[in-house]
């Protein structure tokens, strides 16, 4: 059996240019990364800004197990499958950090014949956007800091500065580090963090922006620390803005790239969906709706993080609204949720199915409260038996959700064809003033009051207990005018709870909330829940130990 990487590159690719043809793009609206690669240009997006909308269609999963689960795959192949429907499709996808890339994913490109190409580019600097984040967050960092040793005309508290700074690679060591040691002229010596560039505000920032003039306004707001006094200190106060947004000029531009079946794909933005919300970026899912006549997105990780934090988050801020959502699951991940250990998953077993099914069972009730159609489908493996699967689609259509299986790792487009006639169907019965999508809650509710909603209606957790120092944080961010906000809750991908061992649909439990902050810019307040880390670490054999290059340059290990 072929790897992803193997697969990927055999293939044969157009020139981006040929690619983007369909989509009505001449190669003047285009700026050239290589012959491959492609930033969608001002001009382009100005142009198509009036256009007609397509059809947005969502595809989220099950929470994530070591037995997979194929959402990314799944949003590829379907983008394929309506294009061999002859539909005018586009998919638009986050890009990869290279953090999990070296660390426990090994790429993030889709897989088998569902990939998106060229994939080693992808899965590495491709055009270089999350390096531009890096950048604008340090600079800030930097500046912070040298306008406190410069005099501190401000009056900054070195003990509330609350900016980190932040790196593209997961490295524990930089978790909890001291600045400033040496010389008077090193600097102040304080007590500083780095956090992963995905979770980052700035990341968040780029995927929420509408445009220059909005990106500016947002990092413009950017709290950096506190004065003495308790008033905030924002990137604007310290000058930073203009050359922030300098750096990330092309960062701002969507990407565009293909299939292996030539599907154009905007990918742009956002991976992490704990603390920067994990969505595709708004300003390439808008391009794509102008572009095409079905859009085919996925929000990260598990529904009860990635499908809330699009719907409650970027749609609320957008005002976009999903026609259908995809909901993945794999047979495997299922038993898994039931209790079977991994190198089990490959028997027949109907019982553990039955019994880990509830996590399914459990996204669908969620999704049903957005008011958006569902579709469930099963990405198939090759060791999944007629009665497994007989049983998952009796377990679905019961409770009123479309379903369909899906082949798209073997099979590429074809294999999608199913589930695509499915999205058809459901897109096509519904009209624009029929969209009955709602928000899971309102502005105006009070920030303990939103994170004790989603708790109890998404996780399905019986309440949540706030540390007195997350309590204190909240209740100062309402006394600042941000009790409007949106909450992005950062809680463990792996279960429904805040505890990853909680498989399945974990009942009787608390979600605890160690710690709340602000992201002004961005415009939403995070809370860290459970043991949820903001910089993660390598694993005790990285993904990173397979990856090599050989004397030609072709790289090899990427998954």
């Amino acid at each position: 059996m072929k790897t992803d990487i193997q697969i990927a590159q055999e293939a044969t690719l157009m020139p981006i240019k040929e690619v983007v043809k369909s989509l009505g793009i001449v190669e003047e609206e285009l700026e050239f990364y290589g012959k491959y690669k492609a930033k969608c240009s001002d001009e382009l997006l100005e142009r198509v800004k009036d256009q007609k909308d397509g059809k947005l269609i969502l595809v989220t999963a099950i929470n994530p197990t070591p037995a997979g689960e194929g959402k990314t795959t799944v949003t590829v192949g379907l983008g394929q499958a309506l294009c061999r429907l002859g539909k005018k499709a586009v998919i638009a996808l986050r890009e990869p950090s290279l953090g999990p890339c070296f660390g426990i994913k090994g790429g993030a490109a889709g897989g088998g014949y569902s990939q998106v190409v060229p994939m080693e580019e992808l899965n590495l600097h491709f055009t270089g956007d999350f390096h531009a984040i890096t950048s604008a967050n340090n600079l800030l960092a930097a500046m912070l800091d040298n306008h406190i040793h410069q005099g501190n005309a401000l009056s900054i508290d070195p003990n509330q500065v609350v900016w980190k700074r932040c790196l593209d690679m997961n490295d524990r060591a930089l978790r909890n580090i001291v600045i400033g040691l040496g010389k008077k002229s090193d600097g102040i010596v304080r007590e500083d963090h780095f956090i992963i560039t995905v979770a980052s505000e700035i990341m968040a920032i780029l995927c929420l922006a509408n445009d220059m003039e909005d990106l500016k306004e947002r990092l413009g707001k950017i709290i950096v620390a506190y004065t003495y006094e308790g008033k905030a200190v924002t990137a604007e106060d310290l000058k930073a803005t203009g050359a922030m947004a300098a750096l990330l000029k092309d960062a701002i531009k969507p990407n565009l790239i293909q299939t292996l079946e030539h599907t154009p794909a905007l990918v742009h933005g956002g991976p992490f969906a704990n603390i920067a919300h994990g969505c595709n970026s708004v300003r390439a899912t808008k391009t794509a709706l102008k572009l095409a006549d079905y859009v085919v997105t996925e929000a990260g990780f598990g529904a009860d993080l990635g499908a809330e934090k699009f719907f409650d988050i970027k749609c609320r801020m957008s005002g976009l609204k999903p026609d259908v959502v995809v909901l993945v699951a794999t047979v495997r991940a299922l038993k898994y949720n039931g209790g079977i250990e991994k190198k089990e998953l490959a028997k027949e077993n109907v019982a553990a199915l039955q019994k880990g099914i509830v996590n399914l069972e459990k996204h669908i009730e969620n999704l049903k409260k957005y008011g958006v159609q569902i579709v469930v489908t099963l990405n198939q493996f090759v060791s999944d038996t007629e009665a497994e699967l007989a049983f998952v689609r009796k377990f679905c259509e019961e409770r009123g959700c479309e379903f369909a299986l899906a082949k798209v790792w073997e099979k590429g487009g074809e294999g999608g064809e199913e589930l695509a006639k499915k999205i058809l169907a459901a897109t096509a019965a519904t009209l624009e003033t029929e969209n009955h999508f709602k928000l899971l809650y309102q502005d105006t509710l009070g920030l303990k009051q939103k994170i004790e909603t989603v708790a109890k209606e998404i996780y399905g957790a019986d309440g949540v207990e706030f540390d007195p120092m997350a309590k204190k944080a909240l209740e100062k961010m309402e006394e600042m005018g941000f009790g409007n906000f949106p909450v992005c809750i950062a809680k463990t991908q792996y279960s429904l709870s805040d505890t990853p061992s909680k498989l399945g649909r974990p009942e009787n439990f608390t979600v605890y909330v160690r710690e709340a902050y602000v992201s002004a810019g961005a415009g939403f307040v995070v809370a860290i829940t459970g043991n949820i880390m903001t910089m993660p670490g390598l694993p005790k054999e990285p993904a990173a130990n397979r990856i090599d290059v050989d004397e030609n340059g072709k790289i090899m290990g990427l998954f």
